[in-house]
């Protein structure tokens, strides 16, 4: 189990060409680094429900999301790049008593689970289905909880949900990233993940699949190609 509470860094990249690229979520602490593989749609969800999440959070006057000024972190991956593992299972939550973030990555069987802690009597946890991750505080924290909760199960409706509680015993492995941060770090984890998943490949003006430097056969032009 790797764990950093807090990180120097902590940052999505990738490696490769567009439509080659290998993605990562990457945690520092001084020589100390981790990189762990994930696919481009985890990256992006996690991105998605990790703002919601901040959205919540600065909403409800829990925490602020946003730091002093600082430039945005654009710098490539720290080496060595190393795969530690790849990542199957994305855990994201919020600890109300540390007022930090919790980013976990797992090397498990398929599966995503979101995890609200709100205090040591009161938390949510869901389990949901495949390659995402998701996320959830006095009355305000309490709206927090059953808010966000509601809106992750509204956005996975129809996915079935698995009930194993067995999620302590899981971390007795060696496969396991945990991180946490403050809220204003993770939204800066969001801006920079959202720049790594929008620079791949352009769409195809035609067909809105990804568009090959070389070009790609368009269905919408019966096969042919599009530069």
């Amino acid at each position: 189990m790797y764990f950093f509470d807090p990180p120097d860094r902590f940052v999505a990249g990738t490696v490769g060409e567009p439509g080659q690229r290998t993605f990562f979520i990457q945690a520092r602490k001084a020589s100390q680094v981790v990189s762990v593989v994930l696919e481009k749609v985890q990256v992006q969800v996690l991105a998605e429900r990790l703002d919601q999440l901040l959205d919540e959070l600065e909403g409800q006057g829990i925490a602020e999301t946003t730091g002093a000024d600082a430039p945005a972190d654009t710098g490539p991956l720290d080496e060595p790049l190393v795969e530690a593992f790849r990542a199957t299972t994305l855990t994201l939550g919020w600890d109300a008593d540390a007022g930090r973030v919790l980013v976990e990555a797992r090397a498990d069987p398929i599966e995503v689970e979101v995890e609200i802690e709100v205090d040591d009597d009161d938390a949510a946890l869901t389990d949901l289905d495949a390659a995402a991750v998701e996320a959830g505080g006095v009355e305000a924290l309490a709206d927090l909880d059953a808010g966000l909760a509601a809106s992750i199960r509204a956005a996975f409706e129809g996915r079935e949900g698995d009930d194993d509680d067995d999620d302590d015993d899981d971390l007795e492995g060696p496969d396991v990233l945990r991180v946490r941060l403050s809220a204003a770090t993770a939204r800066s984890f969001v801006e920079r993940a959202a720049r790594v998943v929008a620079s791949g490949r352009p769409p195809c003006p035609m067909c809105g699949q990804p568009l090959d430097p070389q070009g790609h056969i368009c269905p919408r032009r019966n096969g042919h190609y599009v530069n």
